[in-house]
């Protein structure tokens, strides 16, 4: 598996000067890491007022009482938003992105809690291009685990890349 140190999953003979990543560009194996992002009970009932109002998420001393979780928990929604923030975040340079083509896979292992800190990685599971048409179909395999190194998410995403023209 070929890690990256940098921001970006470049094949070996592109350089560091290159400002824009297409489908072609993105080698199957390469792996990145992403940044951090330290979860807040105010965040947690933000998202879920808005997207996911169940009490777990919106009422820390019901939470508590009533949930089977035994606290405040975030929403798996925002769990993902946040795995997706931290892997637009670390990009450097510009993605000939089309559009996400769906999510598979996705297990939520662990609840998200207040003061978690998320960290997570991204490696490149699949490519195939479709010259044809001028784009690359792309799968990502992903994950986000707390401060203590638990997985607290997985899933694959696939999105449409543009090719050079």
């Amino acid at each position: 598996m070929n890690t990256t140190q940098g921001n970006e999953a470049l094949p070996m003979h592109q350089t560091a000067s290159a400002c824009e990543i297409y489908a072609e560009d993105l080698r199957v194996g390469t792996t990145w890491q992403l940044g951090e992002h330290a979860v807040t009970a105010e965040e947690i009932i933000a998202f879920a007022e808005q997207w996911d109002p169940q009490f777990f998420h919106t009422e820390p001393v019901r939470a508590e009482r009533e949930g089977e979780l035994g606290g405040l928990i975030a929403s798996g929604i925002h769990t993902i938003a946040i795995y997706q923030r931290l892997e637009i975040l670390r990009r450097e340079r510009h993605w000939h992105v089309i559009g996400g083509t769906g999510i598979e896979h996705l297990q939520l292992r662990r609840p998200v809690r207040p003061g978690d800190v998320l960290s997570g990685r991204t490696t490149i599971s699949g490519s195939r291009l479709q010259a044809e048409r001028g784009r690359g179909l792309l799968t990502f395999a992903g994950e986000l685990t707390n401060q203590h190194g638990e997985v607290v998410m997985t899933l694959t995403l696939s999105a449409y890349l543009r090719m050079r023209p």
